[in-house]
């Protein structure tokens, strides 16, 4: 970790469980009629309101709440969301608490949930994240009239993940290339296996998420191939219709930004079996760590903290996790975060990658349900999203299920060029 300061913190003191979860399909609201006019309360409530529905609660059992969006006043123009959304659930008087943190948002939403009731202080919370990053709030318009949220803004968005007092004007980004050129150099590989490497992994992607009717895209590359005229994927893939945004990441490979949102229900373990019919899926540990944007590799050495305290407080190794999810908005993420948590051997990923086992019906399978680039990216939203995929694969009640029903899920959250947030999950017996 160079010199990086480390935590080693301490086993929950009691057992939480999850025992509800909930998702809206992730879209582009504005694309059409029907959902034109959601806002955040809309989106927020449903996926609120279908957690409790599947854990068997109402919104009187629930005693208090977290709302997670990563950029709230570009995204909705509120400035305590919390408090705008919480009639549109059943929490009017609840207490809750607002929090952001670009894209880990959503797993640092559990994270809160679990500490909440992990302190003895409640038995029940909601933990929800929301975020509209196609379909921006409009100033001084009711909140239902947005507008397109154009890439070139998005890109200009972005700089307020660095410091405005020095590193912002270093031009420092998170560094889509250099994760992917560390890997590479890491794992001994050429600038065409890398290139056909991050091609594949968005073929793959694609291919986990056609048939969840949650995904965003589920047209797939080899057909978009056939039609252009091309025989083989992979050529189509590295041709002008895919072009490079750098000197190794292509379009595919970054995420399709979306309008989403996703919850969690969390409770004390020993009254999980009694509160819900569904089987409890235990939260038996988290990592954490944080690096500011200037930081080089700052995905590597954050995601090696993490995962060194996340193994640390559960007991678990890594020959245990039988599913990995990674926060893949850079999809060379899924290559050095699997390494990363001895999920693959080292220097293997991208092998495996080629040769399909890290497909849905791998024997290492990562995001089957395609990740930020097929599922799509509703920035905060999505780490609650690949719990709701961890958490129903674990019950067996997947639409797209993996190979072995998985008893032990280890997620990688990362958002905002410093957040890291590990999660192990396991499905109690």
């Amino acid at each position: 970790m160079n010199n990086f300061n480390q935590t080693n913190p301490k086993k929950l003191s009691r057992g939480v469980s999850i025992i509800g979860v909930g998702c809206t399909p992730f879209m582009e609201t504005l694309n059409s009629p029907e959902t034109a006019g959601y806002t955040e309360g809309d989106l927020f409530g449903y996926a609120a309101l279908s957690a409790m529905e599947d854990a068997g609660i109402s919104p009187k059992d629930v005693e208090f709440y977290y709302h997670g969006e990563a950029s709230p006043l570009n995204g909705s123009d509120y400035l305590t969301p919390n408090m705008q959304v919480a009639e549109w659930f059943g929490m009017r008087g609840k207490a809750s608490l607002h929090h952001s943190e670009a894209c880990c948002t959503g797993y640092l939403a559990l994270d809160e949930a679990v500490r909440a009731v992990a302190s003895g202080k409640y038995d029940i919370v909601l933990s929800g994240c929301v975020e509209f990053g196609d379909a921006l709030a409009t100033e001084g318009k009711p909140a239902h009239i947005r507008h397109k949220f154009p890439f070139d803004e998005f890109q200009r968005s972005t700089q307020w993940l660095n410091d405005n007092a020095y590193t912002r004007h270093l031009m420092s980004n998170l560094g889509h290339d250099i994760s992917a050129a560390w890997y590479m150099d890491k794992a001994g590989m050429t600038v065409k296996e890398l290139d056909d490497a991050l091609c594949m992994l968005a073929v793959n992607a694609r291919h986990n998420a056609m048939n969840n009717p949650l995904a965003i895209d589920h047209e797939l590359y080899e057909d978009l191939a056939k039609q252009a005229g091309f025989d083989n994927v992979l050529d189509y893939m590295e041709s002008s219709y895919n072009p490079k945004v750098g000197s190794y990441m292509r379009i595919s490979g970054l995420e399709h930004k979306c309008d989403g949102a996703a919850a969690v229900i969390v409770c004390a373990s020993d009254l999980a079996k009694k509160i819900s019919k569904k089987k409890p899926i235990e939260v038996i540990g988290t990592g954490n760590s944080a690096l500011e944007a200037s930081n080089p590799f700052l995905e590597v050495y954050a995601t090696q903290e993490a995962t060194r305290q996340v193994y640390e407080v559960s007991g678990v190794k890594p020959e245990d996790i039988d599913l990995m999810y990674v926060n893949d908005f850079i999809i060379s993420s899924q290559l050095i975060s699997a390494e990363i948590a001895g999920y693959i051997p080292e220097g293997q990923a991208w092998k495996y990658v080629m040769e399909g086992r890290t497909n849905i019906d791998g024997d290492k399978p990562i995001n089957p349900n395609g990740g930020r680039t097929a599922f799509g990216h509703a920035h905060a939203a999505s780490g609650l999203a690949d719990v709701y995929d961890a958490v129903k694969q674990m019950r067996g009640e997947a639409v797209n299920p993996v190979k072995k029903q998985p008893k032990t899920v280890f997620l990688r959250g990362f958002g905002g060029g410093q957040n890291i947030c590990n999660v192990i999950l396991k499905a109690e017996d």
